[in-house]
């Protein structure tokens, strides 16, 4: 059955679809031009806003940097100036609080404070630092290592032995041989020696390439269980 042909005359006639969706929407554009122009007026002081944070937050960020390399070059000397050092490193956070560098300003200071012997003091920039990162962070197990070793100094070897524990049950323990060690040493000195040759006869286990193992051999063929 042959086609039927379509007269030129009804092909005119016929709305053209794409001419016709054209139609609508500048029809509608044009209907609502008010809105269009706040949305667009929005847009542009939104981008506004961004470019100028942007631009303010490179600018801090520099500055900030530049404040923590001369915080961190006095106590990169061979006698560090202890208060001179945690004088420059308050300024990063007080001047520069929005900079990346200044987050690193808390394990500093708690450092800082160990030297000094200001465990409390010492504790608190070190839990502030732990809060402020994420679970993989490989600085967060650096930091609760540090922060065990500041209970030990401080006389709460209780409290150095849990975070270690919790340390050595985290999987994502990129420092677990470390961990291992002072858990061990804790055990001891705690006068602990049957947990210590527990800690010690896993380590032996687990790491049997590090330089370690004949100390903690040693230990266990000294405390036989």
């Amino acid at each position: 059955m042959a086609k039927q042909k379509i007269k030129r005359k009804e092909l005119l006639k016929s709305p053209d679809e794409f001419l016709t969706f054209s139609e609508r929407a500048i029809n509608y554009i044009r209907d609502r031009a008010k809105y269009f122009e706040y949305a667009g007026m929005a847009v542009a002081a939104a981008a506004l806003v961004y470019l100028a944070v942007t631009t303010y937050l490179g600018h801090v960020n520099r500055k900030g940097q530049a404040a923590y390399n001369e915080a961190y070059s006095e106590t990169a000397q061979g006698k560090t100036d202890i208060e001179k050092a945690q004088s420059l490193f308050r300024k990063v956070t007080e001047e520069y609080g929005l900079s990346k560098a200044s987050r690193l300003v808390p394990p500093q200071l708690g450092y800082l404070d160990y030297q000094r012997k200001q465990y409390g003091e010492a504790v608190k920039h070190y839990e502030t630092f732990v809060k402020g990162l994420p679970g993989d962070s490989p600085y967060r197990f650096l930091s609760k290592l540090a922060l065990a070793a500041v209970h030990e100094e401080k006389g709460e070897p209780d409290e150095a032995i849990e975070i270690l524990n919790d340390l050595k049950s985290d999987t994502e323990n990129v420092f677990m041989e470390q961990t291992f060690l002072s858990l061990a040493r804790l055990y001891r000195v705690s006068k602990q020696d049957e947990k210590a040759g527990e800690v010690y006869a896993e380590f032996v286990d687990r790491f049997k390439a590090s330089p370690f193992l004949p100390m903690a051999k040693a230990y266990l063929n000294e405390h036989p269980s």
